[in-house]
C-alpha cells in the first residue's frame, strides 16, 4: 500500500520557521521526482519545490532563498525547511510522488497533508 505521510505543520508567528517531513512506503522513492505543493484557503494549488533525483527544482520565486527541499533515499522521506514564514505562506502542504515517462506523468500519489498558519 502506497503512503505519503506529512508531518510538522502547525501555527508559527510571522518570522518563524517550520521543518515539514513526508516519509514515503509501498512504493520504489528512488524512482520518484518528490514534491511539495501547497493550496492556500479559496485558492488552486501550487507547486512549492521539487527534488528530481537530488537535484532540487521547480522552486517557485515566492518561497526562493527562503524554503528549502531536500531528500533522504535511504529514510524514504523528503523535508521542507520553511525560514522567515510570511501569512501568505499559510496553506495546507502536500507531499507528492511523481514518476514519469518524458512528459508523460505514469504514476502519482499524494499525501493528506499538512496545515501550516503563520500569523501573530
Amino acid at each position: 500500500e502506497v503512503q505519503l505521510v506529512e508531518s510538522g505543520g502547525g501555527l508559527v508567528q510571522p518570522g518563524g520557521s517550520l521543518r515539514l517531513s513526508c516519509a514515503a512506503s509501498g512504493f520504489t522513492f528512488d524512482d520518484y521526482a518528490m514534491s511539495w505543493v501547497r493550496q492556500a484557503p479559496g485558492k488552486g494549488r501550487e507547486l512549492v519545490a521539487t527534488m528530481k533525483h537530488d537535484v532540487p527544482v521547480n522552486i517557485t520565486d515566492s518561497v526562493k532563498g527562503r524554503f528549502i527541499i531536500s531528500r533522504g533515499n535511504r529514510e524514504n522521506t523528503v523535508w521542507l525547511q520553511m525560514n522567515d514564514l510570511r501569512p501568505e505562506d499559510t496553506a495546507v502542504y502536500y507531499c507528492n510522488a511523481q514518476s514519469r515517462a518524458g512528459a508523460m506523468v505514469i504514476y502519482e500519489f499524494w499525501g493528506p497533508g499538512t496545515q501550516v498558519t503563520v500569523s501573530a
